[in-house]
């Protein structure tokens, strides 16, 4: 074969390598596509992937499922997620507590960064330290919930979405910052939490905006203080921690979803452009910003890069607080 025919054979081969692949991600999905919450159904994560799979359902013209598989901080869910066929029909809608487990959990059944693809970020928001208003009644200010607590050494409770998932860490050093003793109660996601919350089995929740936004509004909870920099656009009444003067206490909750190990990477890029239009979709836009939310919608590799400065800081805070769990 002449040189000149050898190159044209490769370039042709190369072409038809593009277009194959081109076509593959636009003929994607062709069937249901499963999203697995690994958390129970009723709490934060819910909040964006059900709006989240609706959006994506009425763009593709084909179903997004929301598959809410929860227990042990997330990690049930996502190890039968990593166990799932890489034929891009299968996604893990994971969360901040995807960074904290393999400091938590001597033993994985997964790694959250060799076994799944980094997608993109969905939305990010502060962290509320909030109260039972009917069973504390006095307890307005976060300076109230220290003094009552330090007042009755173990009366207080809080509850989290199971033990070394970031509310629980939240909780342990705001207590070993403050000299407080307030007993820690896990459940097996924030949505049964929630319920004993406003049943009046639990006394405070720290949990992020989206879980507690909609109690707030209600009346059913009362905020305390913000985690963030600055207060929120959304409920600017609501006066961070550092305003109060409990300053460097500043925790964000975050959603995102990443695909399976040998998914296609046209199919990863393909959910990537879905994903971020569904986020410029208004209702989405309405929804996130009802919870206090940012979007995401940072580039995979730029969201694999955040997932490895979170797992180094949830580290250092895992450390400092002592916690270790058994799997």
């Amino acid at each position: 074969m002449q040189p000149m025919s050898r190159i044209l054979t490769v370039a042709l081969a190369a072409a038809s390598l593009v277009f194959a692949s081109a076509s593959y991600s636009q003929s994607w999905p062709t069937k249901p596509v499963r999203l697995i919450n690994p958390f129970p159904a009723g709490g934060g994560t819910d909040t964006f992937a059900r709006p989240l799979s609706a959006q994506l359902t009425k763009q593709t013209g084909h179903q997004f499922i929301v598959e809410n598989i929860g227990g042990a901080g997330g990690t049930v869910g996502a190890a039968v997620a990593a166990r799932a066929a890489p034929d891009g029909y299968t996604f893990l809608i994971g969360a901040v507590h995807h960074t904290i487990a393999p400091s938590i959990y001597p033993k994985l059944s997964y790694d959250i960064e060799k076994d799944f693809v980094p997608v993109t970020l969905l939305a990010i928001m502060p962290f509320v330290i909030a109260t039972q208003p009917s069973k504390l009644p006095n307890v307005k200010t976060v300076k109230d919930l220290v003094d009552y607590a330090k007042a009755n050494p173990g009366k207080l409770n809080f509850g989290s979405p199971g033990s070394g998932t970031s509310q629980h860490l939240t909780g342990e050093l705001f207590k070993l910052g403050q000299g407080i003793d307030i007993v820690h109660v896990p459940y097996k996601g924030m949505g049964p939490a929630m319920q004993d919350f406003l049943g009046g089995s639990l006394d405070v929740l720290i949990d992020g905006m989206s879980a507690t936004a909609a109690q707030i509004r209600s009346g059913k909870a009362r905020p305390l203080g913000l985690m963030a920099a600055q207060r929120s656009p959304q409920y600017p009444e609501i006066p961070t921690m550092a305003e109060q003067g409990y300053p460097n206490i500043e925790v964000s909750q975050w959603y995102a979803i990443w695909a399976l190990k040998g998914t296609p990477p046209e199919i990863v890029d393909r959910m990537y452009k879905e994903v971020a239009k569904a986020l410029e979709d208004p209702a989405i836009k309405a929804n996130w910003a009802a919870a206090a939310a940012d979007a995401g919608g940072m580039p995979p590799a730029e969201f694999g890069k955040f997932v490895r400065t979170e797992m180094d800081r949830w580290a250092k805070v895992a450390k400092a607080s002592g916690a270790k769990l058994d799997n």
